[in-house]
């Protein structure tokens, strides 16, 4: 069984984010990074997968952009991946869904791959188009906001998070793609004995021109923070005094009261 699992790599969270001079992305001078989360439990399900499989099983993770996105596939790779494509692109950012789909399915259309993993969604641009163009330009047989995930003999049966709590649950036939979610697992942690051995293991890099044909559907026209607005006003004192400064300042500064 052939298995591949596509990854990000993002922003951290924690980072202090601010347009870039053009407008269109972040400025990534001062930017951490990371994997997007909801990939690492992509990730996780398909090394359990191989694992499960044994030795019938080839895993290949994927990822696209800068040279900095390496380090994302040796934490995969760490994590068990058998081997990687790094799709070298300098301006990942500056691709819409379509392109990022059509990259990966102009990759895999002739690998024969039998189950394809994403994340849900990108923790930075959060659009949740990738993984789903991926299965409909493939033609493959896809399911969405995984949280239980099951394999037997070329049957997928998924656990899906609905709205409002609900979940569904579905069962799709291999060649297939899934999107990951939120709680489908607990990521496993890469110990040294097996960050090291992902050193020897092979990453292929292939230029995003040998792949990318297909012109942006969208383009970012915009990219700024929220307008400031003012700053609250702290009330301080006894009851009563605060409730007649509140008055007074609804009927000053609002309409409420008038």
């Amino acid at each position: 069984m052939k298995i591949l699992v596509c990854i990000k790599q993002v922003p951290d969270l924690e980072s202090r984010f601010k347009p870039n001079a053009e407008g269109v992305w972040y400025n990534e001078t001062d930017l951490a990074w990371r994997m997007n989360e909801y990939d690492e439990f992509a990730v996780e399900q398909a090394v359990q997968l191989r694992e499960k499989l044994g030795e019938g099983a080839e895993l290949t993770v994927l990822s696209i952009g800068p040279e900095r996105v390496v380090e994302a596939i040796k934490k995969a790779l760490a994590m068990g991946c058998d081997n990687a494509v790094h799709v070298q692109d300098l301006a990942a950012a500056t691709k819409d869904p379509w392109q990022i789909a059509s990259i990966i399915s102009a990759y895999a259309k002739d690998k024969a791959f039998d189950l394809i993993f994403t994340g849900m969604q990108s923790q930075d641009r959060g659009s949740a188009q990738v993984g789903v163009t991926v299965a409909e330009q493939l033609g493959f047989a896809c399911s969405t906001t995984l949280v239980g995930f099951e394999y037997d003999n070329g049957t997928i049966t998924a656990k899906r998070e609905l709205e409002g709590g609900i979940k569904g649950v579905v069962k799709i036939k291999t060649p297939a793609l899934v999107t990951c979610q939120l709680g489908l697992n607990v990521p496993r942690y890469p110990t040294l004995p097996n960050i090291m051995k992902a050193k020897k293991k092979e990453i292929i890099a292939i230029a995003v021109a040998d792949l990318l044909k297909e012109e942006p559907l969208a383009t970012t026209v915009s990219f700024h923070p929220p307008a400031k607005k003012g700053s609250g006003i702290v009330l301080e004192g006894e009851t009563g005094a605060m409730v007649d400064q509140l008055i007074g300042i609804l009927k000053d500064k609002t309409t409420v009261l008038r």
